[in-house]
């Protein structure tokens, strides 16, 4: 067995995954760190195996007994592991001392330690493994944050960026204050700019910027981040400001600086809001060749710079620059199209030819050189090749959005001009198909060609002038296309008949230009796989005369696993990714070669998946299918490589982000100054440490809240707490629950008719029935409900809710404005109307009400007037039934509905604000004759105890449509319930999922690449009933009220022409209560702001109502206990800095305070500081990456502690029976 001396565990002791960036073990100095490292692993390996045999060995040996002295043979099994993990950071000793693997028993914590090691020494696939071990068998893992980490930084550097956001949003949700925050930070915005959610990256940007905490990154680098956030929301002005600024820093690298200049220069040449053209086309070349100079390597910014050229018409400087282009990146196959394309242009067909020739051989996916290719082929009269180029180019863009169907789990869906594209193929494809058809056979007479075919072109040799690097490129041209779905030596595209009509017909497979075809890597057999392993166990049995045979063997079995590792993945470029502009890189087509604003695609991942890429490492047994941050058997293996290849798999990894390259460059220039100063932060206070953890930690030894407990004993068990760190994991759920996380469907599957349920409506007849208590129970038993008649029951004067009062009384009044597509209501297609999508497209504006009812009006007189010419009277449509019948009404329109309506564009007046009682005391007025529960304001509704202004929740809102308008999915804010009124004249329609189903519904958001909370969505009614998500349907008449119960999911579309008024209510239930407090931390989870402040508003409940409900009192008391705690802890560990706390109070009606920075509600204890002339609120969290001292922050406190250990001992459980259904 190794041994260790004391200093040796001592060391191993505090090294954990906070380390990983600032211990560089390829550093000499380090080298004694890295091989005590090394011997730790090999022991910890080594002590498994033993426990493993032992445990084994007792249960062959006691197999024919029952049961045996399970204790003895534990504490036999501990004596043979080594402690050196001498702190634990996980839970109670119970439940996670032990791992039983097959009645094997193995201490826990000696796989997450495991996995630390392994990271440290950037062993990620062997890291993982470790996690994944410690993961199963731990039963809350949420307590490890160091575990939490590395799991996180290892998902990122294999690139499983859903599971690296997921365990990072955990790590911060539970502890923002963890020392590793700003990295974790820093590596969120990397992913979610990837994804394309780019303001919630660019938040995360900027709590990295402001933690003053040590790094493995530089300010100057978060902030090249932050403004190419900016370049690709379209934000050009802003981008350039910030470029400009960070171009004024001093000590830039000189890589960074290239790529600043890099993105000025190419954001002169393509946006026009930046001046003229001849000034941007100056700016752009003395850019682009300013960072030339920062960095002479980079062939990115030669290639832009041909560009540039080109579109100046400067052809020779063009083609000088692709050529240098292609002598530094080495095979590029956007150069070669954009070399094509100049040959094209300069008349030279032939050269064109090789040109897009070598792209498509670089790259077979490459659309913009099949397109460019198929025009050259078109422009020589050669029809059928370029049909076939047509064909193979809109079959890669098929090809890719299939892949990114399948890939929903680690997929990220780029956005570019394929639908535009797709739609101009298909023309061509068209018409090509109907010339090809009448023409006739070619024969030995006919007109020679121009060009060779593409057969032809594909098998020969590159001319000399573009041969210059073939050699080099050949080995990375291999890699490249091993990792496409098609061989190295895929055929060329497949060629039609001419007359007949069976279609295309395949012309025979090319030969690559090596001296031997190379067999596809998807064919070899097992048996070479075999040989070769068997020959590199056994080097001694390859004779002399066989290396060569022996080398060849070898290098195809790595070739064929690397192909598999690589598949359906792309390298990609986090400091140039561009998901939404298309602003780098790819080729312009011809087409669109003298338009003044060209479209390109970035350099950014297209699709990033790890399915099927290889087998598992370390066989690990993942038996958990539904673990919180695990990943199944099948996905595991998706990421780990085979053993022999784990060092070379962990090098094509690295590479997968460049930006990782920068941010290890960065941290290797001052890698000394900050591992030191790192250390010596855990030096300094190692023992308080070492005794916080495992008191953090370990929660037997933590005092014990219960909300039992009154004022008094809470604040003595508070001091129990340690001060020498900030609170951390404060929630206002239940103690020790795991982190938020949508919930799974029902199990339960549902028949066809289930799965179109009748929506529950209620047809009120008079004013006794709409007051009558059975109303609210019939509303709140169910996740949506009609009530009819409602208006004529209770003789609402709906007209003062119309257009022509709204004008006359507040004709200025600002109106939101979405514009958007007309489509049928269970529909939506994609720009090119090939396929239905989620995502919808909506553009915010703003107007009055007076301009927009008359674009309302003048939209209503359009409709007449066409339907006059048409001589329809199609205008009633689904406009008399209830869901059943809108199911069956829609059903019959639907291709009518979308050849009439495919390309019109309308404009959706929102959130109108009607909370001003001066401005609309009439309209609100009227809302009175409305039953309690129903109402805007009433002590039943817990929104009425805010104490302040929600827009649109606690006040009304009014929505003016016409036909088409669309309420996109959602839930409520914080699952409060709705209302909603149709004024009329026209109709509504409705879609609703219950609450317990919107787990599905967001996971396929995430299928889509779509934000849930953030995004525009209108689900595809067939992906709905596929994953057994039931929909009501239902048609809202004017008059009709509808009430949205707690968390149910739904989305309008108007029918007609029509406003509805909305606000939210909350009923004092239990289930509301709980859903609108799980929703809050969620939405901490995801860093999406609450508009509703729960913890404000419990507090305001707990002063002014008596709860009889045992449920919601609890509820409510657990919130008050979790927040008095934290205002105690808070105070205290303020106080320990010397910091003082003053009294502000709170005005009249005054808002919650919401984070500066973070945007989580802040209670009671507020952390000012002066930014650009404001005084900004912050958490303690944030106020801490600000000033980790405190200092030049102002800490004002809002209420006494004595008003609110006052409040807390009154609340109690009022026992008088009916009080929580009173309305």
């Amino acid at each position: 067995m190794i041994s260790f001396s004391i200093e040796e565990i001592h060391t191993l002791s505090k090294l954990d995954s906070r380390y990983f960036g600032f211990l560089d073990v390829s550093d000499v100095k380090n080298a004694e760190v890295k091989t005590l490292i090394k011997k730790s692993i090999t022991s910890l390996q080594d002590e498994i195996a033993i426990c493993r045999s032992d445990g084994i060995a007792k249960l062959r040996d006691l197999k024919p007994v029952a049961v045996q002295n399970d204790v003895q043979r534990n504490e036999n099994v501990k004596e043979n592991i080594l402690y050196i993990n001498t702190h634990k950071h996980d839970m109670n000793k119970q439940e996670t001392a032990k791992g039983h693997e097959e009645g094997i028993e193995i201490d826990i914590n000696t796989f997450c330690k495991l996995g630390h090691l392994h990271l440290l020494l950037n062993e990620y696939p062997e890291a993982l493994s470790a996690y994944q071990k410690y993961l199963h068998f731990c039963g809350k893992y949420w307590h490890n944050q160091y575990f939490l980490y590395g799991l996180g930084i290892v998902y990122f550097k294999l690139c499983c960026y859903k599971w690296s956001i997921k365990s990072f949003q955990e790590l911060i949700y539970l502890n923002p204050n963890f020392p590793c925050a700003n990295e974790v930070h820093y590596r969120l915005g990397l992913m979610l700019k990837v994804y394309g959610k780019y303001s919630a990256a660019l938040k995360h940007f900027q709590l990295a910027l402001i933690d003053s905490a040590p790094s493995t990154f530089s300010k100057f680098q978060v902030k090249f981040q932050i403004a190419h956030v900016y370049e690709v929301q379209n934000k050009h002005k802003a981008a350039k400001v910030s470029y400009e600024f960070l171009l004024g820093e001093k000590n830039l690298t000189l890589d960074l600086k290239a790529k600043i200049l890099r993105q000025l220069g190419w954001m002169h040449h393509c946006v026009e809001c930046l001046g003229e053209k001849k000034e941007r086309e100056t700016c752009a070349l003395s850019f682009l060749q300013k960072s030339i100079e920062a960095n002479p390597k980079c062939g990115q910014s030669l290639y832009l710079l041909g560009r540039c050229f080109a579109g100046m018409n400067k052809v020779h400087d063009a083609f000088l620059a692709y050529r240098n282009s292609v002598e530094k990146s080495e095979g590029n196959a956007d150069t070669w199209c954009s070399i094509g394309v100049l040959y094209q242009q300069q008349n030279q067909p032939t050269d064109a030819l090789q040109a897009y020739i070598c792209a498509v051989q670089l790259d077979k996916s490459h659309r913009a050189a099949w397109t460019n290719l198929g025009i050259l082929y078109e422009s020589c009269g050669q029809l059928r090749d370029a049909y076939a180029c047509y064909l193979n180019a809109t079959k890669r863009i098929l090809s890719k959005n299939a892949r990114t169907e399948e890939e929903n789990n680690e997929g990220v869906c780029v956005k570019d001009d394929a639908p535009l594209l797709m739609k101009g193929l298909d023309q061509r494809i068209k018409f090509l198909e109907s010339q090809l058809a009448n023409a006739p056979l070619p024969s030995i007479t006919s007109k020679r060609r121009q060009l060779c075919s593409i057969e032809e072109a594909w098998n020969l040799p590159i001319s000399l002038e573009m041969n210059s690097r073939q050699h080099q490129q050949s080995v990375q041209m291999q890699q490249k296309q091993m990792g496409k779905s098609n061989p190295v030596q895929g055929p060329p595209p497949p060629y039609p008949f001419n007359q007949a009509n069976q279609g295309p017909i395949p012309v025979k497979r090319a030969k690559d230009d090596g001296a031997y075809p190379v067999q596809s890597v998807h064919t070899s057999s097992q048996h070479q796989i075999n040989i070769v392993q068997y020959l590199q166990q056994n080097p001694s049995t390859v004779n002399n005369q066989k290396p060569h045979f022996f080398q060849q063997l070898g290098n195809q079995n790595r070739q064929i696993q690397m192909a598999e590792r690589q598949k359906k993945s792309t390298l990609i470029d986090t400091s140039l990714t561009n998901n939404n502009k298309n602003t780098l890189s790819v080729p312009e087509s011809i087409e669109t070669m003298n338009a003044s604003n060209h479209s390109f695609i970035s350099m950014s991942p297209n699709i990033v998946n790890e399915e099927n890429e290889c087998k598992d490492l370390m066989n690990v047994d993942c038996k958990s299918n539904s673990t919180v941050l695990g990943i199944c058997n099948q996905e595991l293996s998706a990421i780990l490589s085979e053993k022999e290849l784990s060092g070379t798999l962990a090098e094509d990894l690295l590479k997968t982000l460049k930006e990782e390259d920068n941010m290890k460059k960065g941290a290797n220039e001052k890698s000394d100054d900050i591992f030191e100063e790192f250390t010596n932060d855990f030096r300094k206070n190692s023992n308080n440490q070492l005794e916080e953890e495992n008191l953090y930690n370990d929660i037997e030894t933590l005092p014990t809240f219960k909300i039992k407990m009154d004022s008094k004993q809470l604040v003595s068990a508070v001091k129990m707490l340690p001060i020498d760190e900030p609170p951390s994991n404060y929630t206002v759920l239940q103690l020790n629950e795991p982190p938020p996380s949508p919930p799974d469907c029902p199990p339960q599957r549902l028949t066809r008719d289930q799965l179109l349920p009748p929506t529950p409506s209620v047809h009120l007849e008079n004013k006794k029935n709409a007051f009558s208590p059975q109303l609210q129970e019939f509303c709140l038993k169910h996740p949506i409900a009609v009530v009819r008649g409602l208006a004529g029951a209770l003789k609402l004067d709906l007209g003062l809710f119309s257009t022509k009062t709204l004008v006359e009384a507040n004709p200025d009044h600002s109106v939101e404005v979405r514009t958007q597509v007309h489509q049928s209501p269970d529909e939506n297609w994609d720009i090119s109307q090939a396929k239905k999508v989620w995502a919808c497209i909506s553009h915010r504006s703003h107007t009055t009400i007076a301009k927009y009812a008359q674009y309302q009006a003048s939209s209503f007189q359009e409709s007449l007037k066409d339907e006059r010419d048409k001589g329809s009277v199609g205008s009633q449509v689904m406009s008399d039934s209830d869901s059943k019948d809108s199911v069956s009404n829609s059903n019959i329109n639907i291709k009518r509905k979308r050849s009439k309506s495919s390309s019109k564009m309308l404009r959706f007046g929102t959130n109108v604000d009607l909370s001003d009682e001066r401005k609309w005391k009439p309209q609100l007025s009227e809302l009175q004759k409305l039953p309690a529960f129903a109402r805007v304001i009433s002590a039943a509704n817990m929104l009425s105890h805010v104490g302040h202004v929600i827009l649109g929740m606690n006040t009304v809102q009014l929505y003016m449509k016409v036909p088409g308008s669309r309420t996109p999915g959602h839930q409520e804010n914080n699952n409060f319930c709705s209302i909603n009124i149709n004024i009329g004249p026209g109709d509504c329609e409705w879609f609703a999922v219950p609450d317990a189903y919107w787990g599905g519904i967001h996971n396929l958001c995430e299928k889509n690449n779509i934000s849930y909370l953030h995004g525009s969505w209108w689900p595809v009614l067939e992906d709905l009933y596929k994953e057994n998500i039931p929909v009501y349907r239902f048609i809202q008449k004017p008059g009709d009220l509808v009430w949205v119960n707690a968390g149910c999911v739904h989305w309008v579309q108007s029918v007609g022409w029509c406003n509805n008024i909305a606000w939210n209510v909350g009923p004092l239930t239990a289930r509301q209560y709980a859903l609108a407090i799980e929703r809050y931390e969620w939405n901490k989870l995801q860093s999406f702001k609450s508009i509703v402040p729960m913890v404000h508003l419990s507090w305001n409940l707990a002063r002014n109502i008596k709860v009889s409900d045992t449920k919601l009192f609890e509820l409510i008391k657990m919130c008050l206990m979790q927040t008095l705690k934290n205002v105690l802890h808070t105070q205290a560990y303020v106080a320990s800095k010397g910091v003082e706390i003053r009294f502000h109070g709170r005005g009249k009606n005054e808002a919650s305070h919401y984070c500066g920075q973070c945007e989580v509600e802040v209670f009671n204890v507020l952390f000012i500081r002066e930014q650009e002339k404001r005084h900004v609120v912050h958490c303690l969290a944030c106020a801490l990456k600000l000033s980790p001292t405190l200092q030049g922050i102002v800490c004002l406190e809002e209420y006494r502690l004595s008003e609110l250990q006052g409040i807390y001992d009154s609340f109690t459980l009022y026992r008088s029976q009916g009080f929580g259904q009173t309305p």
